[in-house]
């Protein structure tokens, strides 16, 4: 019996051990969304829904890929709505990954989430992304490949200079991604 997508999520959730008090504030929101909305994985649930996302690093975690996101015009992380054939938010985070930034061979630099993020959108005239992000390497020499649907631009950033336009939660995002590989050499 396949699991669904919504109790790989809960679980997952259930089992991450947040770093800090506000991620753990945010996990139990997460929680009590997903016990709320059974369609809480998907776009349609308006009040907000769960995405994944992910930083991607090259492989000296020097440097970070961020999109011009086509709709926000903001330097962000790739990521984005899970759909039908995930079968965790590890596995969404992955495709999104992959397919905004024309990249085969991204491998998950840990198990589970690096952090979490809540922030507004547009979605249905207006909704909540309740962001589970992770962080993931690049094969050496890894050149993206901008696919207009995706974004406005897709470039390498070094992870200390990132664009003004970047938000506070790709910043974070990189900031943990970026300690993360270093910690583990």
């Amino acid at each position: 019996m396949r699991v669904t997508l919504h109790a790989a999520a809960y679980a997952e959730l259930d089992a991450w051990r947040a770093p800090e008090a506000e991620q753990e504030r945010l996990r139990r929101d997460y929680l009590a969304h997903l016990d709320e909305y059974v369609d809480g994985m998907w776009r349609e649930c308006l009040p907000g829904h769960l995405t994944a996302s992910a930083a991607v690093l090259d492989a000296s975690g020097e440097r970070v890929l961020l999109t011009l996101h086509r709709k926000l015009r903001m330097w962000l992380q790739l990521g984005g709505h899970c759909e039908p054939g995930d079968g965790s938010l590890a596995e969404a985070a992955l495709r999104e990954a992959a397919e905004e930034s024309g990249i085969a061979g991204l491998s998950m630099l840990a198990p589970g989430p690096v952090r979490l993020d809540r922030h507004a959108v547009p979605c249905g005239g207006g909704s909540w992304h309740l962001d589970v992000q992770y962080a993931m390497i690049a094969p050496a020499g890894a050149e993206p490949a901008i696919d207009p649907e995706e974004s406005l631009d897709l470039r390498w950033w070094p992870v200390r200079t990132l664009p003004e336009s970047a938000d506070a939660a790709t910043r974070g995002l990189v900031r943990d991604a970026t300690a993360l590989i270093h910690a583990s050499r």
